[in-house]
């Protein structure tokens, strides 16, 4: 079913934030604050937050500037901002935050995050950990080392030669077109999200998704995870901040989990112990949209309830 209510949210950087909301249908226990990946949109997570509203759980998702039914003057689709960038998604985050603040006040908020919206999820966490109960960091990698170094000096290249605001011509050759063509026997380039080839069928099909992003926005997106992959970040966040990390063990993005295992052990050692991660076999790139879906949302919901009873 789809979401209870589609609206629109300024937001202080000046984009109008098509937002989607999920209401409880069992006694509010805590609000899932949702942020989608990477050339998609929040509408995709409906069966998500249909699967969390018997269980107590209102859902909030918006699309990120650059995605989906969001509006802003600097941010078309595939762009997220003429300048600064990466702290106005951030301050969209907050915006919808504040929002969830306003109408469900004293409620537990959980920040989730799959893929892009894991780094969204986690810099916002960086920034503000004391404002939310506890945080899913789904499918992302912030150990890209020196291959993000070489990212960057591409991107530099390519907006040297074309600008800021076209498409990147090699970043999507050397991501997505590489790993779809890395799976044995493949029908798209896109069958890397997911063993479920009716979910693959959508995702081509769906205008919203898939689109090539802009060199501005490859560049804040390489940052972004690149900043989450310095244990300086961490600094200003409380150690006793549930975290759940999901990844897949043939996904990619993730370099086929070795990300989150990675992401994982960083956190234990800087004294994060209330922590839990999984790397659930022959999985792909969409948790949410892969053939053990059931599993890994019942997993996501029992550790929701094991942190909001602590």
């Amino acid at each position: 079913m789809p979401f209870d209510k589609q609206t629109s949210l300024a937001s202080p950087t000046g984009a109008e934030l098509n937002l989607y909301v999920k209401h409880a249908e069992a006694k509010p226990r805590a609000v899932v604050q949702i942020n989608h990946g990477l050339a998609e949109h929040a509408a995709r997570y409906a069966r998500f937050a249909d699967y969390l509203a018997p269980r107590g759980f209102h859902v909030y998702a918006h699309d990120h500037r650059g995605h989906g039914a969001t509006k802003a003057p600097d941010a078309p689709l595939g762009k997220f901002a003429d300048s600064d960038g990466i702290a106005k998604v951030i301050a969209d985050v907050d915006a919808v935050h504040d929002l969830i603040a306003k109408e469900h006040p004293g409620l537990p908020v959980i920040a989730f995050g799959h893929s892009l919206g894991a780094s969204i999820a986690l810099n916002f966490v960086l920034r503000h950990s004391q404002r939310v109960h506890a945080a899913a960091i789904w499918n992302g990698n912030f150990s890209q080392g020196l291959l993000g170094q070489l990212a960057l000096l591409i991107l530099g290249w390519e907006r040297m030669r074309l600008g800021s605001d076209v498409p990147s011509r090699l970043l999507p050759k050397l991501t997505f077109q590489a790993w779809g063509k890395a799976v044995p026997n493949h029908r798209t380039l896109f069958d890397w999200l997911s063993r479920d080839t009716a979910e693959v069928d959508k995702y081509v099909a769906d205008p919203l998704c898939g689109w090539d992003a802009s060199i501005s926005m490859w560049r804040d997106v390489v940052n972004m995870a690149q900043h989450a992959g310095k244990d300086s970040s961490f600094a200003a966040v409380r150690h006793d901040l549930p975290v759940n990390l999901i990844g897949g063990e043939k996904d990619p993005a993730s370099d086929y989990g070795k990300a989150i295992n990675h992401l994982a052990k960083r956190m234990r050692a800087m004294g994060f112990l209330n922590l839990v991660s999984k790397v659930y076999a022959g999985t792909r790139h969409e948790s949410l949209n892969e053939i053990n879906r059931d599993t890994v949302m019942n997993d996501f919901a029992a550790w929701a309830d094991s942190v909001l009873k602590s």
